[in-house]
């Protein structure tokens, strides 16, 4: 029998195995095309490895220092002051980090104390209301209103107490891929408006936007900036996810207690990965050619989907499409993804799974970060049901 002490208590007893897992596991037992899991299926620029494999021959293979190596902070800032006209201190104010859910991780960390409120608008990332559990606060779920998952602000300002310590946002947005527009940020600066709330801003998916628009960062907006942790991935940008590399903006106060955390739990990132990037940021064609990219691979799937019995919603950035299937099946969300993997040989993600209570609205994620010939397959089969 297993040793596990009478008196050892899980900090977690409601967490188990994601269900990116099992979806993607399920994937591999029946040979099914996986449209579940948030990864491409196509390899990331030959440059890029080039450059990799360049800084590790160099000998670059030693500790960086902590907050990332000083040549990549100054790309990212110049990345930053560039897109966004926000001038982040390469010295205080940018730390590299190992992907971002380890930097989402940290920021919550660094300020989350027992019973602190934090605002977590659903359905969310998987990951932030353990990490704000593992740290004594509170979450505080607030559902986007379906279909086009707006947030309802006065509801916001209903929830907001004494207590609320932090409110995390997500744009572009998984898994529903809505984006943030002006009214959502002036809604924001107006309700933090000296307030001491902190806002934790995932825009893993910055340059995953479509139809022309512009992310906004709330680096352009300095009342919010300056009280913001920001957080972005290389990893989802340059298809490079299993190289777990991001990284976080936020006003040095902010920035001071962040890396008192990260020393701790990573202390830091892969050294070699760093110098490739760096180098790899010179060219900002790079970053700027990945809205066209992303939208080609979106309109792909839509199409080749188009005489199939689902019904898309609209989707303005991110890997990901949401699809209603209410007019095929009664089934709840997870039992229509385990049976489509099964019977159909496409796996997809209930949305049901980014809810603390299960809401289930009868629709599924496909990711369309796949080679072109992956997505027209996996319609193929799709359009069959």
């Amino acid at each position: 029998m297993p040793f596990f002490p009478n008196h050892l208590k899980s900090k977690l007893p409601k967490v188990g195995t994601t269900v990116f897992s099992i979806m993607s596991k399920l994937a591999m037992e029946h040979d099914a095309i996986n449209l579940s899991q948030g990864f491409p299926d196509f390899d990331c620029d030959p440059e890029l490895l080039k450059l990799a494999n360049k800084y590790m021959e160099k000998g670059f293979n030693q500790y960086a220092p902590m907050p990332g190596i000083i040549g990549l902070r100054m790309a990212i800032h110049e990345k930053v002051k560039y897109l966004y006209s926000m001038g982040y201190d390469p010295e205080k104010e940018i730390t590299v980090t190992s992907g971002a859910t380890q930097a989402i991780f940290t920021a919550i960390s660094s300020v989350i104390d027992d019973e602190d409120e934090v605002i977590i608008f659903e359905p969310a990332y998987d990951c932030y209301g353990p990490a704000v559990e593992l740290n004594g606060g509170i979450p505080i779920y607030i559902e986007m209103e379906a279909p086009d998952y707006s947030i309802n602000w006065d509801n916001v300002k209903r929830m907001v107490s004494s207590k609320t310590k932090m409110i995390i946002i997500n744009s572009p947005h998984n898994p529903t891929g809505a984006t943030l527009n002006k009214s959502d940020m002036e809604q924001l600066i107006k309700l933090t408006k000296d307030s001491e709330i902190i806002i934790l801003s995932d825009e893993v998916y910055e340059h995953v936007i479509f139809d022309g628009n512009k992310h906004l960062s709330v680096s352009m907006y300095p009342e919010l900036a300056d009280r913001s942790f920001v957080v972005s991935s290389f990893g989802k940008v340059f298809h490079i996810t299993g190289w777990k590399m991001g990284y976080c903006l936020g006003p040095a106060n902010l920035m001071a207690e962040f890396r008192k955390v990260h020393q701790y739990n990573v202390f830091s990132s892969n050294t070699p990965l760093q110098y490739a990037l760096a180098e790899y940021l010179e060219t900002k064609e790079n970053y700027l050619a990945l809205p066209s990219f992303f939208t080609e691979k979106r309109n792909l799937f839509l199409k080749e989907m188009k005489s199939s019995r689902f019904n898309f919603l609209n989707t303005d950035g991110s890997y990901f499409v949401l699809a209603d299937y209410s007019k095929i099946s009664d089934e709840s969300d997870m039992q229509f993804c385990s049976r489509m993997t099964i019977d159909t040989g496409v796996a997809a993600i209930p949305v049901s799974s980014f809810y603390s209570n299960g809401t289930d609205n009868k629709v599924i994620r496909f990711c369309f970060a796949k080679k072109d010939e992956t997505l027209i397959e996996a319609a193929k089969l799709l359009c069959k049901i």
